[in-house]
Formats: structure tokens, C-alpha cells, sequence
């Protein structure tokens, strides 16, 4: 199990000063490979911070943040990518459904996404075979040739949309910035709770929501 990633990703391990010990969130540890996986990579980072591992100290905070953008969920996170969004399983769905679906919580887009695949099938097939759709590593690389950023990028940090997509800001690498991981999702999260609120016409500071006939 996980030969494949090991393959692809773990002989491109970032070095990173220690971190928290493994993370076994209860709700998980029942997932197939869950705890094997932890127990290996629990707090690393690959590929210059492309996709990142939880740890006991960064698994809880993000599991707080989920909850707070998205307080009609309860998705427990397992790692997170560059852009600073998580990769978790919704533990309310019915038990045969639960973790079958890996998701994909996006603060810059106000979307949890489905990705078709169990925790072990994500980490051996999934992410290699698909890495942009997965990752965004395409993105990442024109981002790290523009920003020419001391990687691996720390586990506190993330590369974060100065304007939110669901603000209506621009998909492109002037948009990024490096940023603080709490206070990117804190914004965001604010943010988007507000802006559902909204009708068309209404403003949020200087944006506007607009209707999509207008």
C-alpha cells in the first residue's frame, strides 16, 4: 500500500524543521491505510510544498476552520495542498458512503468538491495520475516562476487568492499571494458566510454581487 506514492512523491520530500506527532483523528482511524499513512508522513510536505500531510498540531486547526466556513459539515481533514485547500472525508454520511469519496475543501472558491476515490486509491492513483486536476500543480509552477519563493513553503503558510473567486477575483497568478494559512481561511470564511446572505445588487464593501442576467 502507498508503493506509488512513495514512488512519485516521497523521494521528492521536502526537509522541514520537526513537527507535531502523527494525527489520528477518531473519526478516521478506521479509514483503510489511514493510520500506516500517518504514522509515515504525518507532518511532511513534498514537492516544495505542493501537497502537504497533517500533524496533531495543524490537523485540529484546519478541522476548526472547515467547521467555521462550512458549519453545515463535519469533514475531517487528512492533508492540504499549496493553495491552502484540504482533502478530508465528511463523517456524517451513511457508513457505507462515508469514505468513499475523498473531498476537496476550497476557501478560494466557496466549494467542496468530490473526488471519485477511497483514502488509498487518492494516494496511489489519483494523485499522480491526475496531479494538475488534484493539485494545481500546473498553476504552482507558473507561480513559482513569477514569485520565485524560498520553497518548501511552511505548513503555516499558503498561497492565497487576494481577491476570493467567489468575489469575482481573477483565476491568475497576479491574484496569489503567499499568506498566513489561519488568516487566509479566517478571512475567507467570513467572507463567503456574508456574501451568501447577499442579493444580486448588493455590495460587500467595495464588491458588488451581481446577477448573472445583468
Amino acid at each position: 500500500m502507498f508503493d506509488e506514492f512513495r514512488r512519485v512523491f516521497g523521494t521528492r520530500r521536502d526537509v522541514l524543521p520537526s513537527r507535531g506527532a502523527p494525527w489520528r483523528d477518531e473519526m478516521l482511524v478506521t479509514v483503510p491505510g489511514y493510520s500506516l499513512f500517518m504514522d509515515e508522513f504525518a507532518g511532511a510536505s513534498f514537492r516544495g510544498g505542493l501537497y502537504r500531510v497533517h500533524d496533531d498540531r495543524s490537523g485540529p486547526a484546519a478541522a476548526q476552520r472547515i467547521s467555521e466556513m462550512f458549519p453545515a459539515t463535519d469533514i475531517r481533514p487528512f492533508a492540504f495542498d499549496w493553495l491552502g485547500r484540504q482533502f478530508g472525508f465528511e463523517v456524517t454520511l451513511a457508513e457505507d458512503a462515508r469514505f468513499k469519496s475523498v473531498l476537496l475543501v476550497e476557501p478560494g472558491t466557496g466549494e467542496v468538491l468530490t473526488i471519485p476515490a477511497t483514502f488509498d486509491e487518492f494516494h496511489d492513483s489519483t494523485l499522480h495520475r491526475y496531479e494538475d486536476a488534484a493539485l494545481a500543480s500546473g498553476f504552482f509552477s507558473e507561480w513559482v516562476d513569477a514569485s520565485r519563493p524560498t520553497l518548501p513553503i511552511s505548513h503555516d503558510d499558503c498561497v492565497g487568492y487576494r481577491v476570493p473567486l467567489f468575489l469575482g477575483g481573477a483565476d491568475t497568478v497576479p491574484n496569489l499571494e503567499l499568506t498566513d494559512m489561519s488568516v487566509y481561511w479566517g478571512v475567507a470564511g467570513q467572507l463567503w458566510l456574508a456574501t451568501r446572505a447577499l442579493q444580486p445588487g448588493d455590495g460587500l464593501g467595495g464588491v458588488s454581487i451581481e446577477s448573472g442576467d445583468s
